[in-house]
């Protein structure tokens, strides 16, 4: 009992954390079950699973909220979602690629903390433009088993085609759609979420709502910018150091 009490409080702080930016919290996730001593083979589902409710909850908080550009949406998702599916399905090892990405994603961190929360959006960029981009994220993270949006929100922030609600907005609904493309490249293979899923779920579903809510109705563009890079130190610390 204590043993789910403790997965409980810190998967459900996760998942308020990610939620109140338009994450679905793979990363933290991945990082909880290894530090628990999760199997490897229930690591990637589970946390797929637990993607995809809590990136549909901060979608639909945001969404509400009115915080969803739509245009900027549909050319990612459709160069991702397959992208996504085929990479789900390559065989991936601990590569020098993941601690790479850690070391971008640092960067972009940095990066994100320097950018003024008041620079003035910048047009969208050429659907084909949005394609490639999308297709790029959705081959990574499906190989990696995260949603993607650890690096589309650097992206569409630094960039200024979007701010930080309308990312969060953007980042959760192709967090969803990607992470349902891995869960389908992962039935191939087996799915085997951890037999602790159910005791789970309901603290990530109440952290997910009580983030989500905060994050598109209470919480100030410029106090999000500084839980997006907790939660991005806490993706490149899960390429570092999880498996």
């Amino acid at each position: 009992m204590q043993e789910i009490i403790l997965y409980g409080i810190c998967f459900f702080t996760v998942a308020f954390l990610y939620a109140s930016v338009g994450h679905g919290g793979a990363s933290g996730y991945l990082a909880l079950m290894a530090l628990f001593g999760f199997s490897a083979s229930v690591m990637k589902p589970t946390a797929l699973l637990l993607n995809v409710m809590v990136s549909l909850i901060a979608f639909i908080s945001f969404y509400k909220a009115k915080h969803f550009r739509h245009q900027l949406l549909w050319p990612l998702i459709a160069a991702s979602i397959p992208f996504a599916y085929l990479g789900s399905v390559i065989p991936v090892s601990d590569l020098l690629y993941k601690k790479v990405l850690g070391i971008v994603l640092l960067l972009s961190i940095i990066r994100l903390l320097m950018n003024r929360s008041d620079k003035p959006l910048k047009p969208a960029p050429k659907w084909y433009v949005l394609s490639i981009i999308g297709a790029l994220i959705g081959l990574v993270s499906g190989m990696i088993g995260m949603g993607g949006g650890i690096l589309l929100s650097p992206i569409l922030l630094l960039m200024c085609w979007s701010n930080q609600k309308q990312t969060a907005a953007i980042s959760a609904i192709f967090i969803f759609l990607n992470s349902v493309a891995g869960i389908i490249g992962q039935l191939k293979t087996g799915l085997h979420p951890s037999p602790q899923i159910l005791a789970i779920i309901g603290f990530v579903l109440a952290g997910g709502w009580l983030g989500a809510y905060i994050g598109a109705e209470k919480l100030q563009s410029k106090n999000m910018k500084f839980i997006l890079a907790t939660v991005l130190i806490l993706a490149a610390g899960k390429l570092f150091f999880v498996k």
